[in-house]
């Protein structure tokens, strides 16, 4: 079940003590939105950080997404305390710069230039405070392209991802936000590189992580490929695969599952548990390469077999087996993935008006425990006057900010 009134469900709670988080007592201030830069921040957030996420009266507004945005806040916001600032106020900027003033790591995600306008650019900061750890998330490091706009779509076109995605002729972009995740992720390992040597040097550092280097990334695999070959890479439709059995075949029922058989063994063993004696015996089909060279035959005759096995009594023999396999699920499936739900890998989550959710956590574990959601995601400028109180501020300046607040938010 997707979500749950939080009358019926226990809130979140972490696994161990907080005081045992790798990244407790680190301030991270958050100014960023959509998924890129949130990703950072809910990455060291999860690790121990406090992050507070500052965002304008009216809230971020990917709180306010529909279609393929109505998942992303509460997916990449757990563990943060939320902020508003009117930007267009001299003392939200000035509010702004004093929060940046006292933390080690600021992270935003803002197009080329709006930090500078706002007096919160690294130069800037770095002279008020030169422990700052500053994490840029752009579409495009420093060069030629440094100015443009981008987004996830965009990149994987421009690298080669969404090529190599679809069918010859329609490039297709991969179906979930790759590089703004891994964007984030890498931005986060910047500053966990960046944290660890400011224990040596005293001083903090800028770190920049980019779309479009991302992407870059993920097809190096093909570019290496025609360094190697002197082939271009095919799309992954039409790729000559290396293994003759690496396909999804339809069983009975309609059900689909993916089979794969990568050496000598695992195809012995495949033709075993498909009672398949003759295709072992076949001389034609004794090596991956004779396989592989048949493969359309080979494939087909194997579809023709498992057309009329039920995959529930497959897949435990596959898995008993040794063979690599995989139903395909659909993403709503996985709140019920028996894998997920016994190893810890989901947690309720409790979302900002109350109500609970099953949220993917990170996938790593320390110490064989999973990091928990410590924070349920905060309603709009729910952290304000508390965190005004630990700049400074009097209660006379924090109600003028909340009136201030009201104002813009009307």
């Amino acid at each position: 079940m997707k979500t749950a009134d939080s009358a019926h469900c226990a809130h979140s709670t972490p696994a161990g003590s907080e005081d045992d988080l790798p990244l407790k007592g680190i301030r991270v201030v958050e100014m960023s939105h959509m998924v890129m830069g949130p990703t950072c921040g809910m990455i060291l957030g999860d690790l121990g950080a406090d992050v507070i996420k500052v965002e304008p009266p009216r809230g971020d507004g990917t709180r306010r997404l529909l279609g393929t945005g109505a998942g992303f806040f509460r997916t990449f916001n757990r563990n943060k305390r939320s902020v508003t600032l009117d930007m267009e106020s001299e003392e939200g900027v000035a509010a702004l710069q004093k929060l940046v003033d006292g933390a080690d790591v600021f992270i935003e995600n803002f197009k080329p230039g709006r930090m500078q306008q706002l007096g919160i650019d690294y130069e800037s900061v770095r002279t008020r405070n030169p422990k700052i750890i500053y994490v840029s998330h752009k579409g495009f490091l420093k060069g030629p392209y440094d100015q443009r706009l981008a987004l996830d779509e965009v990149v994987q076109m421009m690298a080669g991802l969404a090529y190599m995605t679809g069918p010859v002729g329609r490039p297709l972009r991969a179906g979930s936000s790759v590089n703004d995740i891994m964007g984030g992720m890498f931005g986060a390992i910047g500053v966990l590189a960046a944290l660890y040597q400011r224990r040596d040097s005293g001083r903090g550092k800028e770190v920049q992580s980019a779309l479009f280097e991302n992407c870059v990334l993920l097809s190096a695999q093909h570019m290496q490929q025609y360094a190697v070959t002197g082939e271009a890479a095919a799309p992954m439709p039409a790729r000559i695969s290396a293994w003759a059995v690496y396909d999804v075949f339809e069983l009975a029922g309609g059900e689909q599952m993916f089979i794969a058989a990568t050496g000598d063994t695992q195809w012995r063993t495949l033709c075993e548990v498909l009672e398949r004696p003759d295709l072992l015996a076949d001389p034609r089909l004794q090596t991956n390469n004779q396989r592989v060279l048949l493969r359309e035959w080979l494939l087909q005759t194997l579809r023709a077999t498992l057309a009329s096995i039920d995959g529930k009594a497959l897949a435990p023999e596959l898995e008993r087996r040794g063979i690599p396999f995989a139903p395909i699920s659909r993403p709503e499936e996985l709140f019920d993935d028996p894998h997920l739900k016994a190893s810890g890998g989901m947690a309720r989550l409790t979302l900002e008006d109350g109500s609970q959710t099953d949220m993917p956590l990170l996938p790593i574990s320390m110490d064989g425990e999973r990091l928990q959601p410590r924070r349920p995601i905060a309603g709009i400028g729910e952290h304000t006057q508390e965190v005004m109180r630990e700049l400074g501020y009097s209660d006379a300046q924090i109600a003028a900010f909340s009136q201030d607040r009201l104002k813009q938010a009307s």
